[in-house]
């Protein structure tokens, strides 16, 4: 069994391959050819988003492959601005129109604030994500969607979609990553059986310049993007690599290895990494 065979049920009963391919910042006219590359090497998670701008692309790639729809699982995001039922509706339904398919695996709220809020304003929006959820749900009933989370999401904004609506979050796309390890909130989703995606495995590159990585991964004799990843995946979560590049896919995927309790918990005390450049994004602290 290799990692592209492993799955998680999901608490809907929808299962979902733990291993992914992120797609942000691979541009639109690019994505088709590296999600085709990924369904090659045995991708069958990809995951995109409104914000990401490529989401054409990205069904393009599902729509010319020759594997089943059915064995594969495509996700997207509503857009973090959609606070209101009408603007997520609507936005379902372009994403379906932009992808040239007929329902997406799942579809989650890209983030509790809008982004021009994030790291700068305290208002959760809690009114709004109900909102756009109901938009969500109404979705899944009709089909278009088979299952519904939410991305960032921290224990305030679960409960309020718990204890408000009908349907419980399938997952929460949360960044993890050795020098950002959330323990509280992953405990708290998988304690919720909600389970947890972790985007940005490795820290957008921030990874490969830290040394008491680069000396781990040493000592396991594997590349440091293949460190973090394990790291991620012993935590029990889903794992969102991002690549256009068909070699580092595969590497990516070659985690047979095991990473002792200790250097786990080792890992889990390095401190913040520093993001350079993609330091500016809000995911990253940055602010618009």
């Amino acid at each position: 069994m290799t990692v592209f065979d492993e799955t998680f049920t999901l608490n809907n009963g929808i299962k979902i391959p733990r291993f992914a391919l992120g797609v942000w910042e691979i541009p639109d006219d690019q994505v088709a050819t590296a999600v085709q590359h990924a369904l090659e090497i045995g991708y069958r998670h990809v995951d995109t988003a409104q914000a990401y701008g490529n989401e054409r692309g990205v069904g393009e790639a599902i729509r010319n492959s020759d594997i089943p729809r059915d064995q594969l699982f495509v996700n997207s995001k509503v857009a973090a601005e959609h606070k209101d039922y009408d603007s997520a509706k609507d936005s379902i339904d372009t994403t379906l129109d932009k992808m040239g398919l007929d329902y997406l695996d799942m579809m989650i709220i890209h983030n509790p604030q809008p982004w021009k809020e994030v790291n700068q304003s305290d208002d959760r929006h809690f009114e709004g994500n109900l909102e756009a959820w109901r938009a969500m749900e109404d979705a899944m009933k009709a089909g278009k969607l088979k299952t519904i989370g939410v991305s960032s999401f921290e224990k305030a904004d679960l409960d309020n979609l718990i204890q408000n609506s009908i349907t419980k979050p399938a997952v929460n796309q949360v960044q993890v990553h050795i020098g950002e390890t959330p323990l509280d909130i992953i405990k708290y989703s998988q304690d919720n059986d909600i389970a947890v995606e972790a985007f940005s495995p490795v820290a957008h590159g921030a990874a490969m310049n830290d040394d008491r990585i680069v000396k781990m991964a040493q000592k396991y004799q594997v590349s440091v993007p293949q460190l973090c990843i394990r790291y991620d995946w012993q935590l029990n979560t889903i794992v969102l690599p991002k690549s256009a590049n068909p070699d580092h896919m595969r590497a990516n995927a070659e985690i047979d290895f095991e990473i002792s309790a200790d250097d786990m918990q080792a890992l889990a005390k390095v401190g913040n990494l520093s993001y350079g450049d993609a330091s500016a994004y809000p995911v990253f602290g940055g602010k618009l």
